[in-house]
């Protein structure tokens, strides 16, 4: 088989999504496309390939989408959150939260606000950030006439972002890993975090969105569909649901909410500490910060959501009959309905793994990468172009892990070998490399941002209520301004030697005049 036709699977899905608008049948067609390709270079024969293909999308790629473990644990994960927040839904709690928030958001401003900094609170994970977050801020913004693309562009460009530069959080595991790879192929004297530090001055991407989020909400301005969707929700009827869904208002407490979101919050970062603990790694002499962020980095992630969901459920239920607002059988009927207010996202998100799992086979992130290692480039542009092809990599595939995975072995020696064989300063080198390094994280989570099959692109929409392609159209040119300004001012500048200092204060006065030129108030 052509290894070229590997792009052919996503391109159909992204393609007929952007342009019928519907994603469920497009990633199927996506999935189909690809089954039918390789059982007809199988020796299948055109109508044998038709039949084989069609069997093979559903026997073979979404059945192994589902029986992968991670992908159980975030679907458990997701029809968990859903319940959770069913439950203090009709218990009162979440009126409480949307009352107390609604009294100082009283603006459309204050409620983005609020939903940003919310975003950044839980920021050691985005799957957590986006249900939680979206969930739980969906009233209020409703309320205030903010359009909930505007919620699904604020909860999805902030979460991210945040868990791709942070510290600690259940990225910085498989960065780590990544990186140790690169660097055991190479052969540095250096250590993995060291690297990760050091590159983060460079991170354009995720730095620039922080940013652009913070310039959207204190300037009031919006620009291209995002605008036409905030003009259309101040012209619209203020979203009453959250009353109408809420038993019991006058014993409502914001307790009854808020107790279980914190076991949710402090159960991951307990789970994520008790999964990752090494005692030898603890005993060793170095600093608190380094052994918290490698146990982080280390531990079961998604073992840790789905206790701290589970713990959170049953908290929120043992809330709710201990006020004896609701009877045992009818909560049990709720959290049946909790599960059914995910179920879109989980249909959507299993369509998703299944075309991810036709580009793995189909090597289509492996015929990206080689287009880098196969060509001849001065050093300083490979930063700029590795940051292109993490973007069509997560764009295609519409994850950053599995971008991240496939390029940082690849890249990164490729990287060191190129400055080697021109002579390249061993200081410049080691710049390089840095840039290198974050430049497959922020293109990762750049083309992640844009594509239509992103799972946290669609776990965001789903929480905030958003139709999902309407959330794509909006925040894609947020994104693709922001990775130009990252690509042209941030990456390039920095990779001929200028500052990381001076590039990040000059793209941000990029995209702030941008956003004065092009941007209105919605009216």
């Amino acid at each position: 088989m052509p290894l070229w036709l590997s792009i052919l699977p996503p391109l159909i899905a992204i393609v007929c999504a952007l342009v019928f608008r519907e994603v469920l049948a497009s990633l199927f067609l996506g999935v189909l496309s690809g089954a039918c390709i390789m059982a007809y270079y199988a020796g299948h024969g055109i109508l044998g390939a038709a039949g084989t293909g069609l069997l093979r999308t559903v026997d073979t790629y979404i059945l192994g989408a589902l029986n992968d473990p991670d992908h159980l644990y975030i679907i458990l994960f997701t029809l968990l959150i859903g319940a959770m927040v069913r439950i203090v839904s009709i218990n009162g709690g979440m009126h409480s939260i949307v009352a107390w928030l609604s009294k100082r958001a009283r603006t459309p401003r204050s409620a983005q606000l609020a939903t940003f900094l919310l975003s950044i609170f839980i920021f050691f994970d985005d799957y957590a950030a986006t249900l939680v977050v979206g969930n739980t801020m969906r009233p209020v913004t409703d309320k205030l006439r903010v359009s909930r693309e505007k919620l699904a562009y604020l909860v999805d460009s902030t979460s991210a972002p945040m868990v791709a530069i942070a510290f600690v959080t259940t990225w910085i595991g498989a960065e780590l890993s990544y990186i140790q790879d690169g660097i055991d192929n190479i052969g540095l004297d250096t250590s993995a975090y060291s690297v990760f530090i050091h590159s983060l001055p460079y991170s354009f991407y995720p730095l620039l969105t922080l940013a652009f989020v913070v310039m959207l909400i204190i300037t009031r301005r919006d620009f291209g569909p995002m605008l036409k969707a905030e003009n259309a929700a101040r012209h619209s009827e203020a979203d009453s649901t959250a009353s109408q869904d809420t038993a019991n208002k006058d014993s409502a407490h914001a307790i009854d909410a808020l107790l279980p979101m914190a076991v949710l919050i402090a159960g991951t970062v307990a789970g994520l500490v008790f999964t990752g603990y090494d005692a030898a790694r603890w005993s060793k002499d170095a600093p608190l910060f380094a052994k918290l962020s490698t146990t982080v980095g280390n531990a079961n992630s998604y073992l840790a959501l789905l206790w701290s969901s589970t713990a959170s459920l049953l908290t929120a239920i043992a809330i709710t009959l201990c006020r004896r607002k609701h009877r045992f059988g009818k909560l049990m009927q709720e959290v049946v309905e909790g599960f059914k207010t995910m179920l879109p996202a989980v249909v959507i998100l299993t369509m998703a793994w299944s075309i991810s799992l036709v580009a793995k086979e189909m090597h289509t992130a492996e015929f990206l990468s080689q287009l880098l290692v196969q060509w001849s480039m001065p050093p300083v542009l490979v930063p700029a172009i590795t940051f292109v092809l993490a973007f069509l990599i997560g764009f295609s595939t519409g994850t950053s892990w599995g971008t991240m995975a496939i390029l940082y072995p690849l890249v990164l020696p490729a990287t060191w070998a190129l400055c080697d064989s021109s002579g390249t300063p061993a200081a410049e080198a080691m710049r390089l490399f840095y840039i290198v390094v974050s430049s497959v994280l922020a293109g990762a989570v750049f083309g992640d941002h844009c594509s239509p099959i992103s799972d946290t692109t669609i776990m965001s929409s789903t929480a905030s209520g958003c139709d999902h392609l309407a959330h794509v159209r909006t925040q894609m040119p947020y994104a693709a301004l922001v990775g130009a300004v990252a690509l042209l001012a941030g990456i390039l500048p920095s990779s001929l030697g200028i500052s990381p200092v001076i590039t990040l204060v000059s793209s941000l006065a990029i995209l702030y005049a941008v956003l004065r030129l092009f941007g209105k108030r919605a009216q």
